[in-house]
């Protein structure tokens, strides 16, 4: 088996959908001899940033001078960003023989009752990775809710729920304090909560599982003389100044939930790794400006209440009108995301990402346009859309791109080249099938 055969057999799980609960996944697991066991484990949940917590929480961790593993989802450019050891991604080589390893029990499921998933199959595959890297720490980034999550499998010593707000509501359930119930499956008995949410009805639900699961309940504090700039963030800890190269306001409550977890662990993190975990860190694709004239910033933001905090950063930055390169995929909801956008946007291009037919339609959002009496054009591929949006800015103009993390990820192979390995359409399919079980 090739690289390319090893993709295309886990990309043909998508077939089977998101399919929720943790039986196939235990017993995956389990004949794989659990190597979710031989290492200390941090879960990171919420509605979003969740991937940007746990690169800060892993990074740190790695400075601390633990073998560090990191899961996160999903990927710009290639597969393996997914799944990483102190920083290095799993290479081609390992993760064919991942594949070849784990394929035949898949097999066997199949012939008992029924296949893994594709991500309880990649989640199967970050584990057993990790176990052979000899692991101190893995930081795992949740998949959808947290309840009947495949990563929920870990005995996490610390869960983290960055925040709650409405998403995938056909499956996770129709309000935020249903929503927080599925993500706050993720605390375990005895275990220790860490929450960035500032909502009273997410905090009473969270508080509320803690006390009957016997967890510590921690709610994240503000940072120290905290400072936004478009390049990054900065405060201040047992009086050493930390610049976190992680730019727009709404990261101030990562920080401080990666703080906040790390602060409850066990062990004394020193402030010097402290330090430099969190000014070597990287996370691509979230208000990261990539062109000076016109200035481009590309931010990942997938729902309204991402949009809104993406909203509120854009003063960071000086500009003359918005243009704004919006591409969704179609299990979002598109009103809302276009309500929030239109606040600051002067000017829409419309574009549909090419992940594995989940972009939404450019026509179907310059409906939700018109009714915010925004103007609009609608140029279906992202990067004519950029280049349009760039030609419309001109030099004082901010061309933004936004409203999928895949979006953002065509775009800004404008600026660093190449194409998706194996396509940006190997990601997981949460409309196919998608449902509790």
């Amino acid at each position: 088996m090739n690289y390319r055969e090893a993709t295309e057999y886990i990309q043909n799980l998508n077939k089977f959908g998101i399919k929720l609960g943790l039986d196939r996944v235990k017993r995956l697991l389990d004949l794989l001899g659990n190597p979710q066991v031989s290492f200390r484990s941090i879960l990171v949940g919420g509605t979003s940033g969740k991937g940007s917590t746990t690169v800060m929480i892993g990074s740190v961790l790695k400075e601390t001078g633990f073998r560090t593993g990191v899961f996160t989802k999903p990927h710009l450019f290639d597969f393996r960003e997914r799944i990483a050891v102190d920083g290095d991604t799993i290479t081609e080589r390992d993760f064919v023989r991942l594949v070849e390893k784990i394929k035949p029990l898949a097999e066997r499921m199949r012939r008992e009752s029924e296949y893994p998933t594709f991500f309880e199959f990649v989640t199967a595959m970050a584990f057993e990775y990790f176990r052979e890297k000899k692991v101190g720490f893995a930081v795992l980034e949740v998949g959808l809710g947290g309840r009947l999550d495949a990563t929920n499998v870990a005995n996490a010593e610390v869960s983290v729920i960055t925040n709650v707000s409405l998403e995938h509501t056909e499956i996770l359930g129709p309000t935020v304090e249903k929503i927080a119930v599925e993500k706050a499956g993720i605390v375990k008995e005895n275990g220790i909560l860490v929450t960035g949410s500032d909502d009273p009805k997410v905090l009473r639900v969270l508080e509320k599982i803690c006390m009957d699961r016997n967890s510590r309940f921690v709610k994240a504090g503000k940072l120290k003389n905290a400072e936004s700039t478009e390049r990054g963030n900065g405060f201040e800890l047992d009086s050493e100044k930390i610049s976190v190269p992680l730019a727009g306001k709404y990261q101030l409550r990562n920080i401080s939930c990666a703080l906040a977890a790390l602060d409850s662990l066990d062990e004394k993190i020193p402030i010097r790794a402290i330090k430099d975990g969190l000014e070597k860190v990287r996370w691509p694709g979230r208000f990261e400006v990539v062109n000076a004239h016109p200035k481009v910033l590309l931010d990942g933001a997938k729902d309204s209440e991402s949009i809104k905090c993406l909203m509120d950063s854009l003063d960071l930055i000086a500009y003359d009108k918005l243009y704004c390169v919006f591409g969704v995929s179609n299990d979002k909801n598109a009103d809302a995301m276009v309500d929030e956008a239109s606040k600051k946007s002067d000017f829409f291009i419309l574009a549909k990402h090419g992940v594995m037919g989940r972009g939404m339609e450019p026509e179907l959002l310059a409906k939700e346009v018109k009714k915010c009496e925004r103007e609009f054009l609608i140029v279906p591929d992202v990067k004519c859309a950029v280049k349009k949006a760039m030609e419309l800015a001109g030099k004082d103009g901010l061309v933004l791109v936004t409203g999928s993390l895949f979006t953002v990820a065509e775009a800004r192979e404008l600026w660093f080249g190449g194409h998706a390995k194996m396509g940006r359409e190997f990601n997981e399919n949460t409309a196919a099938g998608s449902r509790i079980g």
